[in-house]
């Protein structure tokens, strides 16, 4: 359910900005989702074709931008990316460390008439 905060925000944001700019609709938000974040896509999209109603983002297209998560290795510091649920590091085999890379959740832009 904290989709549905966290989309509020985003259409809250997207308005804000669009206004400022003078706009009279927005057509597009993009956004950036760290894998890690735990936000379903799906259901940001619901909530927000939802709550978007009769406000100058309805009808506007979400496009999501997937970040994936980054570890960091405990013995010999290495960033890497895991492959499935193997955690090791690939250059020493020391176990990975979570980092904020892939925790993301943000609008990176949006697109405006």
């Amino acid at each position: 359910m904290h989709e549905l905060t966290v989309t509020q925000n985003v259409l809250d944001i997207a308005i804000e900005h669009a206004r400022q700019g003078g706009a009279t609709r927005i057509t597009r938000i993009n956004l950036v989702i760290g894998e890690m974040s735990s936000i379903i896509d799906d259901s940001v999209q619901f909530y927000f074709d939802f709550i978007s109603k009769g406000t100058m983002a309805e009808g506007a297209e979400l496009q999501f931008r997937r970040i994936p998560a980054q570890f960091r290795c405990s013995e010999c510091g290495q960033m890497f990316t895991p492959e499935g649920d193997d955690y090791r590091c690939p250059r020493c085999a020391g176990l990975g460390i979570v980092t904020d890379v892939g925790s993301e959740f943000y609008v990176e832009s949006i697109e405006v008439d």
